[in-house]
């Protein structure tokens, strides 16, 4: 049987954008305080950094994987 590509709508990708969202924010409670934090680059990265930066005063630094993720 052949899949057939079908574009994601709207909803798919409302409910694929909570999804990221949800594991920033789980993937944040595993950041160990006073430490550098690795991130990486893409769409759920960005999501991380932004919360990354709601405790950037209890961490020693982050480390950029790339420009892109640098300039979040």
């Amino acid at each position: 049987m052949r899949r057939v590509h079908r574009p994601a709508t709207v909803e798919t990708a409302m409910i694929q954008d909570e999804l990221k969202q949800a594991v920033a924010r789980e993937a944040i409670k595993y950041v160990v305080e006073d430490t550098v934090i690795g991130v990486g680059t893409g769409s759920t990265a960005d999501l991380f950094i932004d919360e990354l930066g709601r405790m950037k005063n209890r961490i020693a630094g982050a480390v950029a994987s790339s420009e892109r993720s640098a300039s979040g």
